[in-house]
């Protein structure tokens, strides 16, 4: 993590990323970053992430799982952009990956120098703001060479908007 972020000179290149999976707070990291790209530029990474260990205990049928959880990332995918489309005219990357989620998460922004900014939601139960609020928020300030933006799970899309 030495090596620095990319400058954003000439056009504003910034990314936002977000993890996209299909809770209701995940709709909220996508709209604060949609709206927040609209208004100052840059792209939206959507990311979605499988966890292999899903398929480890079922040998046999372990491709089958595979192919079904890459159609639902990809279907998941397709709608939030959908949804970000909705918004205003914004550029949108959809990538998926395959593995642990913190450690996906960090390979992508250690790949993707422009990616700036991460994005979360905050989940409005009673258990906690979420697994990967929790995961981040542990590791302490410096655990990613780029900020965390945490939205909190119960905002109204109004009070998102007015937050851009």
């Amino acid at each position: 993590m030495n090596e620095s972020r990319t400058s954003f000179t000439g056009p504003y290149q910034r990314k936002f990323l977000v993890i996209i999976d299909d809770t209701e707070e995940c709709a909220r990291a996508v709209t604060f970053a949609a709206h927040r790209v609209l208004r100052t530029g840059g792209t939206v990474v959507l990311l979605s992430i499988i966890t292999s260990e899903e398929f480890q205990h079922w040998i046999g049928v372990e491709d089958v799982m595979r192919a079904e959880a890459w159609d639902e990332a990809e279907r998941l995918l397709a709608e939030r952009a959908e949804s970000i489309k909705q918004i205003g005219d914004i550029k949108v990357e959809q990538v998926v990956r395959e593995g642990r989620m913190a450690e996906e998460i960090e390979k992508l922004i250690e790949e993707d120098k422009a990616i700036a900014i991460l994005v979360l939601a905050a989940g409005t139960s009673s258990e906690g703001p979420g697994p990967l609020v929790s995961a981040f928020a542990s590791r302490g300030a410096n655990a990613l060479p780029i900020p965390v933006t945490i939205i909190p799970g119960g905002l109204s899309d109004e009070d998102i908007i007015a937050l851009c």
